[in-house]
């Protein structure tokens, strides 16, 4: 009897090896340097920092996405443009539709990088910590704020975005222009609200239910109780103003009722 043939068997396919890189973590690629960089923030997917853009005087936000060396190296490419690419898209949108947003300066998908404006100003976050160490006065300019807040939000979902990530550091009060050089404490509650942090964000005129939308102001609601415990009564000024910023708003209002009937069965189920 022939003795049986044993066929050689291929070795594994083995992903290609990312390129090595010898560059720094804060080093970004051209044209920016590390002498006009500040490291603003730090995450799992991008490093945020302020510098300039085209000339010395125009401050900017890089929002650099840097490879990632446990993705294959293709992969991680077309991830990196394609979210670069919908953060840049859904911001233009909201520019054109009246949301206030960062501008879009410029953009390198290859090189995996975005351009916003800066914003002038203090995150919500900050505002509200700083109203609470003064000992939560100003209560005309902090319902103000809240105020402002439940519309910018509601314009938001009225364009049909959802941010994806609605927080207090998410949301910023622009500093308003004064002549004087010196502002007082309460200016800060005085100033437009911005949103910014798209990366997260999903957009669209038909699809967008009034869940997503729920989830959002869900999302905000926790961030208050959360982070701003002398706050939280203050959020129903936000739902209040947001209840009266679209037409749909009530009904979505109504859906964030069952949106917390979850969250609350989720936390006794742990």
């Amino acid at each position: 009897m022939a003795p049986e043939t044993i066929e050689p068997t291929a070795p594994p396919l083995r992903a290609p090896s990312p390129p090595p890189t010898d560059r720094p973590l804060h080093t970004l690629p051209a044209p920016f340097t590390s002498s006009n960089l500040e490291v603003l923030t730090q995450g799992a997917e991008a490093l945020v920092y302020k510098s300039v853009f085209l000339t010395p005087h125009t401050p900017c936000v890089v929002k650099y996405r840097p490879p990632k060396p446990y993705r294959h190296p293709v992969l991680d490419r077309r991830l990196t443009k394609a979210r670069l690419l919908a953060e840049a898209r859904v911001l233009v949108r909201c520019k054109r539709d009246g949301v206030d947003v960062p501008g879009v300066l410029g953009a390198d998908w290859e090189g995996g990088w975005l351009v916003l404006e800066w914003v002038e100003g203090k995150t919500v976050r900050g505002v509200l910590d700083g109203w609470a160490e003064r000992g939560a006065g100003e209560k005309e300019g902090i319902l103000g704020l809240m105020e402002r807040v439940g519309l910018a939000v509601g314009r938001l979902h009225e364009i049909g975005v959802c941010h994806g990530d609605l927080t207090t550091s998410n949301l910023m009060v622009r500093v308003p222009e004064k002549k004087a050089e010196v502002q007082e404490q309460n200016d800060e509650l005085e100033g437009d609200i911005v949103l910014i942090d798209f990366g997260l964000a999903s957009h669209s005129t038909q699809n967008l239910q009034d869940e997503d939308r729920a989830v959002d102001l869900y999302v905000l609601e926790r961030a208050f109780a959360a982070t701003h415990p002398k706050a939280e009564p203050l959020f129903k000024d936000v739902l209040s103003a947001y209840g009266e910023s679209f037409k749909g708003a009530r009904a979505v209002l109504k859906k964030l009722e069952d949106v917390r009937l979850r969250g609350r069965k989720r936390s006794m189920l742990g």
